[in-house]
């Protein structure tokens, strides 16, 4: 096996997770939230790849592509809820958006 072990995917992954993590609990905008998601999901998939790479078997990057259709149909559903907040000038702030009322 050539590259880099599993071992510093499996750090960039935690970095990656960090990351998102610490954009998800600071940040107030719901657009920096849903970004934040997005890069813990990649962190997922980072270290499911990495895991079917040492194992030698697709399972592991059968599932991150599951876990990429998640993340698309999450990114839709937060879009068009940012866009129905925008559209009603409602707060576009995390704390204060508890429902949508119509």
């Amino acid at each position: 096996m050539s590259g880099p072990g599993v071992g510093w995917y499996l750090i960039v992954a935690a970095l990656l997770f960090g990351t998102g993590a610490l954009g998800v609990m600071l940040r107030r905008s719901p657009l920096i939230v849903l970004l934040s998601l997005e890069i813990m999901l990649n962190a997922a998939n980072l270290t499911l790849i990495a895991f079917a790479r040492q194992h030698g078997s697709l399972d592991g990057q059968v599932f991150a592509l599951v876990v990429m259709g998640v993340a698309a149909a999450e990114v839709a559903i937060g879009l068009g809820l940012i866009v129905a907040m925008a559209r009603r000038r409602l707060p576009l702030d995390v704390d204060q958006a508890s429902a949508l009322r119509g």
